[in-house]
């Protein structure tokens, strides 16, 4: 679980960070970055091990002050070839802050630009995965908030090389455990190699039992000696393949800005509708005082909206109004969840959430889908299809989608404070006020309805009747989008056959989950590391509705 109270850091005499929690340092007081180079860089083989390759992954157990990494960005940046792509998979229990980690990194200024790159994106302290792009050093990062054990188990990657890095094995046990470096060894490429500051039996021998061939090397500084491991096997690239996206709403978006971080330019077609058309969107997560697997979905999705977003926002934060106890208790457990950021959703008037946006949707399509061609009637002539045509995707795909229209309306030359939402929201634009929307299954006409302005009109007046009465008689523009919903109400994301891959379901939460969904889908037909754990990527893999029905049909033939 992730620190939410004081740091986990402590600063020596000498100047130097100490783990407040473990009683031990986060690197050598000889001179930490040469360790690293020697123990890690230089142990894993580095630079010589990513020649002639276009993906390396990297993995990491102990992020610590972000010294490794600073480290290999810096020797990745001045050797790698030319348009090869770093991934890196790290994972830190207790993080501390971007300043501390200014601090401890100053201490070398020939890592000075790769520090800066790193600790000008440093991830927050939330429970979960946080994805940081660092496009100078062409490279991303992602981080995992939790224990060692329960990230190793969800991450889906397989590193090429891996650099463990925990406090020392009496002080952390369980990250040393037999079943952490087994794990280190499945999510391993044919070939990786592993490196470590310590020569503990117990650390030498998991390794050994897990598969590696592991060899002592001298050790830096005070340490006598230290591990070099490695896999058999050789390690490959898979050759890049043509993309095609069918679907230009901020799925489609989406899809084309994950495709194009992780190197390949695809080639979009559709045409832009829906509510990627609105002229404002609000993006918050879903609620969910349960605080299990779906709530952490949408809380991840948000995180990573807000990251790529930010350009784009024209307001921030949002509160979500209650009625009753139930609600306030509801909202008091979210708000003292960790799956948000320290502070960041606020219990009292209703939930506050700082870092709420609403955005301007055509910004995000303008940056992210830089040439689009007509719509399609078949899948495009493509090595990946990925289809995110909203509800027309069954079109394309199987896929049991409803669609679900939405009305919203607007007025020009009136404004709030904030964006508001209960059963209805009320979001602030450049000039007006954007409310709504309307809910109506399985209807997929498009054309603007009077008597659905009427209706967000009633609604808004229940929830805010200050605000309808100040709209009273003024003229109303409107929009009306068709949403695509599945049978349990969750996104699908993932791979429908060879190939052919899908990002649709999103609901009225599309400019929440969109970005994140797109990245995992990207990653899954490029085989690069997922930003998903692999329980949240269950919890959307299209074919889960065709095991559903496997399953009840087979009860039924058993009854």
């Amino acid at each position: 679980m992730p620190e939410q109270g004081p740091s986990p850091l402590i600063w020596g005499e000498d100047g130097l960070p100490r783990s407040r929690l473990y009683g031990d340092v986060y690197f050598s007081s000889d001179d930490g970055l040469a360790e690293t180079q020697a123990v890690f860089l230089a142990g894993c083989g580095m630079p010589e091990v990513w020649r002639g390759r276009r993906r390396f992954v990297v993995g990491e157990l102990g992020f610590g002050t972000g010294l490794n990494i600073a480290a290999l960005l810096e020797l990745w940046g001045r050797t790698r070839e030319v348009g090869a792509q770093l991934h890196i998979f790290s994972v830190e229990a207790h993080p501390i802050t971007r300043e501390e980690a200014e601090r401890a990194l100053s201490r070398w200024p020939r890592i000075a630009n790769a520090a800066r790159a790193l600790t000008s994106r440093w991830p927050g302290r939330a429970r979960g995965a946080h994805r940081l792009e660092i496009p100078e050093f062409n490279a991303i990062l992602d981080l995992w908030v939790m224990d060692a054990g329960e990230a190793m188990a969800g991450w889906s990657g397989a590193a090429d090389a891996w650099f463990l890095d925990g406090f020392s094995p009496a002080a952390n046990p369980g990250m040393w455990s037999e079943d952490v470096l087994g794990l280190v060894a499945q999510r391993s490429a044919p070939g990786a190699r592993a490196a470590t500051f310590t020569v503990a039996g117990a650390v030498r021998r998991g390794l050994e039992a897990a598969g590696f061939a592991v060899d002592k090397r001298p050790g830096f500084g005070r340490k006598r000696e230290r591990l070099e491991a490695r896999l058999p096997g050789a390690p490959s690239d898979a050759p890049s393949p043509s993309v095609a996206i069918v679907g230009a709403g901020i799925a489609g978006a989406s899809l084309a800005r994950a495709f194009a971080a992780l190197g390949i330019e695809p080639v979009a077609y559709g045409a832009r509708d829906g509510a990627s058309r609105n002229p404002a969107a609000l993006v918050t997560p879903r609620l969910d005082a349960g605080l299990g697997p779906q709530a952490r979905l949408y809380a991840e999705g948000f995180r990573r909206a807000v990251a790529l977003y930010g350009g784009a926002a024209v307001a921030r934060g949002a509160r979500q109004l209650g009625s009753g106890d139930k609600d306030a208790r509801r909202f008091e457990v979210i708000a003292a969840s960790d799956l948000f950021e320290p502070g960041s959703m606020t219990a009292g008037d209703g939930l506050h959430m700082a870092d709420a946006l609403v955005i301007e949707p055509e910004r995000v399509l303008d940056a992210w889908l830089t040439e689009l061609r007509p719509p399609v009637d078949t899948l495009p002539d493509a090595d990946i299809v990925c289809v995110a045509a909203g509800h027309e995707s069954a079109r394309f795909v199987a896929a049991p989608l409803q669609p679900v229209r939405g009305q919203a309306s607007w007025a020009a030359a009136v404004s709030i404070d904030e964006a508001l939402a209960w059963g209805g929201y009320a979001i602030p634009m450049r000039d007006g006020v954007l409310f709504g929307a309307t809910h109506d299954r399985d209807v997929t006409e498009s054309d603007v309805r009077a008597r659905d302005n009427a209706r967000n009109l009633e609604q808004l007046a229940a929830g805010l009747p200050d605000l309808a009465a100040r709209l009273e008689g003024l003229p109303l523009e409107a929009r009306a989008s068709i949403r695509a919903a599945t049978p349990d109400r969750l996104p699908a994301a993932g791979t429908v056959r060879n190939g052919v891959f899908v990002l649709t379901g999103l609901g009225s939460r599309g400019f929440c989950t969109a970005p994140l969904l797109a990245e995992h889908v990207a990653a899954l037909a490029l085989g690069a590391p997922s930003p998903l754990a692999r329980d949240l990527s269950a919890l959307v893999d299209p074919g889960r509705f065709a095991a559903r029905d496997n399953r009840r049909r087979g009860a039924r033939k058993r009854s």
